[in-house]
Order: C-alpha cells, then structure tokens, then sequence
C-alpha cells in the first residue's frame, strides 16, 4: 500500500557546519550555514520566518544558493515582488512536510503530502534519494525544531488546483475543488494548532484562501468576500492564535458559501 506523509513545506539547511553542533532552529541553522542566503531572503519575504522558526516539528527540503541559480533568469527575483508574494509562500511552503521524516523513513515512502496541498514525489535512484527531480545532497541535518534535507533543485508545485490534483472546468467542478482546498487546508491546521502550532496553521490558511481566490470568478462571491475579509482582519492582527482563528472562520464562512453553491446546482438538476 502506497504511504503517504503530510507535507509542510519550506526550506533551510547547512552544509558547513557539523551535524552534531545543530542547536538552533530550521532558520538559525540556515543562516549559519552560509548557503542559503536566497532561501533566507524568500522566506523573510513570504512572511514566513516566525512559522519556521516555531515549535514544529517540520522537516524542510531546502535548496541552496545554487539551486535558486538553476531557475530561469528573473524568476527569483520576480518571485520576490510584493504583489507575487502568495505565489512565493505557496512555493515555499512546497518544501515543507509536518512532522521528522528522516532519510531512512522517506525511503520507504513514494509520496508526501506538503503544506501547499500538492504531493510530492519520493523515491530511491540506487544510493540517492530524490524529491520530485531534486537529489537529496544531504541528509537529516538536526536542528532545534525538525529535519533539514538539503536538495540541489528548487521544487515548484503543479499549476493544478492542490488539494483535487487537477483542475477540472464548470463552475460545479471548480467550486467542488475550492471546497476540497479548503477542507484540507482545516484537516492539516486543526492537529498544527492544537499542537501548539499556530503560525504553522495560519500559514496553511492563508495560502488555502488565497488559493481559493486564485480560482476566479466561478467561485460564489459571498465566499470571495469571505476569505478576502478574512485575509485582511488576520494582516492587522499580531497573534499567530488570533490570525489563526480569523482565517478559519473566514474558511468556515467560505465552505458555507460554496455549499449554498453546491446545493442551488443540485436543485436546478431536479
């Protein structure tokens, strides 16, 4: 039977320093390091730096400077653009998976579920172990809060709808997939918060209800305006606990909207 494991994504290792001397969290290590300065830079950007560095446990897929280089030129630093910030935190959060996986487990595994909703592919190529068709240069580095694996390639989710795998047409199927969005997004939050994980969570909101609004149009607009007001009350708010259960209401009010959708197409059927 195919295992599948929960994936939060983002990114932060080291090369340099020694495995034993690894005290500090996800984004300390990093930053000793040395190597990450891009990965760094886009995680400050995608607001994200507090959930890595929160209790955890993640385990992160990181690329190093030079994997940022693989990427076509300007992509980094269109990606870095306030107005692709969403775009950023969604690849960023492709690099994180919930919970230690060590090397050993993952090799077991053939795909892992991330934070973004997208799974990624895992799998052995004699000694090495590759994410999608990144090769794990080294593995289980130790830090304070998780599990670093340190890839030589960026990892970019599928232009698809994250939660359903792809993206069908009709205004039924695409707010069937925003419902399975959203859905995912609370079934991976809810266990994060209550495991004191809360800007681990509101992380996971965000980029569900922004997700959401990416689908357009054919979503009902009372579930636009739901998860665009929850979007901002959560930005004013300073308390990951407070953004946390804004943006789940604002997902729970959403969810109501699209069943009220669901519910009118059925009766138009009979």
């Amino acid at each position: 039977m195919r295992r599948t494991i929960t994936t939060l994504l983002l990114h932060a290792t080291v090369l340099a320093l020694p495995l034993a001397a690894q005290q500090k969290d996800i984004v300390g290590t990093a930053t000793s390091a040395g190597q990450f300065a891009t990965l760094l830079a886009a995680v400050d950007a995608a607001d994200l730096t507090a959930t890595l560095k929160s209790r955890g446990p993640f385990t992160v897929f990181a690329p190093t400077d030079d994997a940022f280089r693989k990427l076509p030129a300007g992509t980094v630093e269109s990606l870095l653009k306030p107005e692709n910030r969403a775009k950023l935190k969604a690849i960023l959060l492709y690099h994180v998976v919930s919970g230690e996986v060590p090397a050993a487990t993952a090799r077991t595994l053939t795909t892992a579920r991330t934070v973004e909703g997208a799974a990624v592919r895992i799998r052995t190529d004699g000694s090495r172990l590759r994410i999608n068709d990144a090769t794990v240069v080294m593995a289980d580095v130790d830090a304070s809060n998780g599990i670093i694996h340190v890839i030589d390639q960026v990892l970019l989710p599928p232009e698809t709808a994250p939660a359903t795998g792809r993206m069908r047409t009709g205004a039924t199927t695409t707010a069937s997939a925003a419902r399975d969005l959203l859905e995912f997004a609370i079934d991976r939050g809810v266990p994060l918060f209550n495991d004191g994980q809360p800007a681990a969570t509101r992380a996971i909101y965000e980029v569900a209800a922004r997700g959401v609004l990416a689908l357009g149009d054919q979503i009902p607009s009372d579930a636009r305006r739901s998860l665009e007001r929850g979007l901002r009350a959560a930005a004013n708010e300073s308390d990951d606990r407070e953004q946390a259960w804004t943006l789940r209401r604002a997902l729970d009010d959403a969810n109501r909207a699209l069943d009220g959708r669901r519910m009118t197409t059925a009766s138009t059927r009979h």
